[in-house]
């Protein structure tokens, strides 16, 4: 088939990229470079383009023979769409209607989305399945949503097959080191952890809250790592090929790591303690959540392959040292 990836330029989509080639396929990356990078689209065709410019969305579909798209493109920092929440609806939200509003004008139907945890705004329960209330409790959040909801609706009115896939912590990076984890600021705790761990000027290690209702004190999230993602996103293209209508899933590996625990991984992966500091709790951060990701695995027949936290931090910290 041949695919585009919007955001292949990104962290999950450029490993998407790497996988879609090694699966066989043709691949379109089309990205703004806002927060991609050039060099990690090293796989197929590159398109400089806009999501809110819909006619870059159009002549992308003109120039190539699209048999479905994966939406990798979005802004994700929580805290910044409190801030700035236009940002985040434009982007997540116009951006995407301008993208399926095209693919329908193209006659192009199948179309996997990256959705997210914050969907779920504040867990009732440690395991969060696909019928867990939806209640986000920031922009971010409801632009992932919102989509989702027009999924459903676009199923119906113009026959467009999706599947959603709601990520939890993504992490790690390429096994063999070709790609990584590369934000700016960054926010995900393993390569904070890990650039203090490197001695990067300003990279000190800041822990928020140790007073929460876990085993140690600090949170607990459900790490998944990238190349676990991507696969689900390969057998969710075939699943679209005999399943229509709109459909969700949970992706997670089912278990929980705190803080302190991935500290301690790293630690061991770098053999050498990591200095950091503690600061209070930040407004908004569930003390536990962890996925409930039968569903992926019992319909689309998704099985993690990357589950160790050992293991993830020390694809990360390949990435890093080496970069």
């Amino acid at each position: 088939m041949k695919i585009m990836i919007c955001g292949g330029a990104g962290y999950i989509g450029a490993h998407m990229n790497k996988m879609l080639q090694a699966a066989g396929h043709q691949t379109v990356v089309f990205d703004n470079l806002a927060t991609g990078h050039r060099q990690a689209a090293k796989w197929g065709t590159f398109i400089a383009g806009e999501l809110l410019n819909k006619q870059d969305i159009t002549n992308a579909f003109e120039q190539h023979d699209i048999d479905a798209v994966m939406h990798f493109s979005a802004r994700s920092l929580v805290a910044e769409s409190c801030i700035n929440p236009s940002l985040y609806f434009q982007n997540n939200v116009v951006g995407t209607l301008n993208l399926l509003d095209a693919m329908h004008e193209a006659n192009i139907n199948q179309f996997i989305f990256s959705s997210t945890a914050a969907i779920f705004g504040n867990p009732i329960s440690e395991s969060i399945d696909e019928s867990h209330p939806k209640e986000p409790i920031n922009p971010y959040g409801r632009s992932k949503l919102m989509v989702e909801q027009i999924l459903q609706s676009y199923a119906q009115a113009y026959s467009l097959n999706s599947v959603a896939l709601r990520y939890f912590n993504a992490a790690g990076a390429d096994p063999e080191g070709e790609l990584g984890e590369s934000h700016d600021p960054e926010t995900h705790l393993i390569p904070n952890i890990l650039k203090a761990a490197k001695g990067e000027p300003g990279k000190s290690l800041t822990i928020f809250g140790n007073d929460y209702p876990t085993r140690d004190g600090t949170c607990i999230r459900d790490y998944v790592h990238v190349n676990d993602l991507c696969s689900a996103h390969l057998l969710a293209l075939e699943f679209l090929e005999s399943n229509q209508g709109a459909h969700t899933f949970n992706l997670g590996s089912g278990s929980g790591y705190s803080v302190m625990e991935v500290l301690n991984a790293a630690q061991q992966v770098v053999g050498q303690e990591i200095p950091y500091r503690m600061a209070e709790r930040r407004a908004g951060d569930p003390a536990t959540l962890i996925a409930n990701s039968t569903r992926a695995r019992e319909i689309l027949g998704w099985q993690p392959q990357i589950t160790d936290i050992n293991e993830i931090v020390a694809t990360a910290w390949g990435w890093i040292r080496d970069h």
